[in-house]
Formats: structure tokens, C-alpha cells, sequence
């Protein structure tokens, strides 16, 4: 299980987006990677874009024309940034944002016309499926405020404060133990919808097992040596 978060960018007033800074350019053959090219013609751009850098990928929705509407062509280029590599251990963090004004306004409803035919329409929906808990769509708008009463958001931080606060959070979650996080999050979605004597109990066989991998080992040694971990990354 790779130990990836994902981070929507949030200012105060409502959806933003991060500015492209200078990241390393993904392989060419990562940055054109779109799974059968479905719902894009060969003539049109690609809609997602990503780059690289200390192990944090920056993966950003490019059709602001058409309001990052989520086309299949969009969902499948998403899918397949997200998905590149998931497993490496160069990779940390995903931080998803976008061109233009708008997050994403949800479903491209041209492509959901009885034109298009139900075989196309399931397409959509399993390929969406697929990143929804990646990411959160909605129809409708929302102030990040709102969103952040909903439990939607973690945090909201002044527009001008954005970038910074998300690379903040990125370059920590990178720093960290890619099995450790790992077993967090595994360990966090499965407790979730447990009574509270189970949660507990699985929490704790967590704690368990977390001390038996080598980084949550060097984690502690590291803390009574008052130095920085080396982080192995192993999974055992």
C-alpha cells in the first residue's frame, strides 16, 4: 500500500489553485501515459499534468476552458497520474489542483447524452469511482468555509497563504516513514466504522505492529539518540 495523501488546495474565500513552481518535469513517457486515449481525440491536449520533486508529486487539472469538467479523458489521465508508480518509494506525497477559477464543476454532461450509450455511461461512473477517494466532486459550489464545516477540509488557511502552507504539510507527510504512514492510514479507514471497543482494539494491535517494523524501530531510537530517523522505507 503506497503512502500517498492527497491535499486540495483551499484558500480562504473559496477553491484555488497552486501555482506551478519549479518542479522537475515527470518522464516523457509518464507526462503522455493515458490508457487507451478514451474519450480523447489525438488532436487535443492533455488534461491532467504532473511533475515531480523530493517526493511529492503535483498533479494539476489543465482543461479550464471547459472547467475541469471531469470527461472520461480527464478521469482516465488522472487515474493514471495518480496511479504511476505508486509504489516507489521516490514517491511521498500527491498534491491535486488546478488551472483556472474552478476546482472542477463535476461530470461533463455532454458525454452523459443518450448519444453516448450506457456502455460509456458505466465507463464514466467505474472510472470515477475508481479516484473518489482521492478526491471529492461535487455540482455544486461551495465556500471552503462550508466545506471545512462539513468535514470536507482539514484546514483553511488565507489565499496568500496557500501554497506555502500546503507545501508545509507535503514535505511532512514526505518526510515520514512510507510503511508507518501506511499502516496509519490502512489502520485509520478500517476503524472508521467500528464501535468505539473495536476501534480501540485495532488501534492498538496497530501500535503492535508498528513497532515491529524496522522504521518504527528506528523511529524510536532515533528519538532517544535525539537525532533525525533514516528512514529504511522496508515494509517489514
Amino acid at each position: 500500500m503506497a503512502a500517498v495523501a492527497v491535499l486540495r488546495a483551499f484558500g480562504a474565500s473559496g477553491p484555488m489553485c497552486l501555482r506551478r513552481g519549479p518542479w522537475a518535469q515527470l518522464p516523457a513517457r509518464f507526462c503522455s501515459r493515458d490508457p487507451a486515449g478514451a474519450g480523447r481525440r489525438e488532436s487535443e491536449p492533455r488534461p491532467t499534468s504532473a511533475r515531480q520533486l523530493d517526493g511529492i508529486r503535483n498533479i494539476v487539472l489543465s482543461n479550464p476552458k471547459k472547467r475541469n469538467a471531469l470527461s472520461l479523458a480527464m478521469l482516465k489521465s488522472l487515474q493514471s497520474d495518480i496511479l504511476h508508480d505508486a509504489d516507489s518509494n521516490d514517491l511521498k506525497v500527491i498534491i491535486i489542483s488546478a488551472e483556472g477559477p474552478v476546482f472542477s464543476s463535476g461530470h461533463d454532461l455532454k458525454e452523459l447524452t443518450e448519444e453516448q450509450g450506457r456502455d460509456y455511461h458505466a465507463e464514466v461512473f467505474q472510472t470515477c469511482s475508481k479516484v473518489a477517494l482521492e478526491m471529492l466532486f461535487t455540482g455544486e459550489p461551495i465556500s471552503a468555509q462550508e466545506a471545512l464545516l462539513h468535514g470536507l477540509l482539514s484546514k483553511v488557511v488565507p489565499e496568500a497563504e496557500l501554497q506555502e502552507e500546503t507545501m508545509r504539510i507535503a514535505r511532512k507527510i514526505a518526510s515520514l516513514s512510507r510503511p508507518v504512514v501506511s499502516l496509519g492510514k490502512a489502520t485509520f479507514y478500517k476503524q472508521l466504522p467500528q464501535d468505539l471497543g473495536t476501534a480501540y482494539y485495532l488501534t492498538s494491535q496497530a501500535m503492535v505492529d508498528n513497532l515491529a517494523l524496522r522504521d518504527g524501530q528506528e523511529g524510536i531510537t532515533a528519538f532517544l539518540q535525539k537525532r533525525k530517523p533514516v528512514w529504511s522505507h522496508e515494509p517489514v
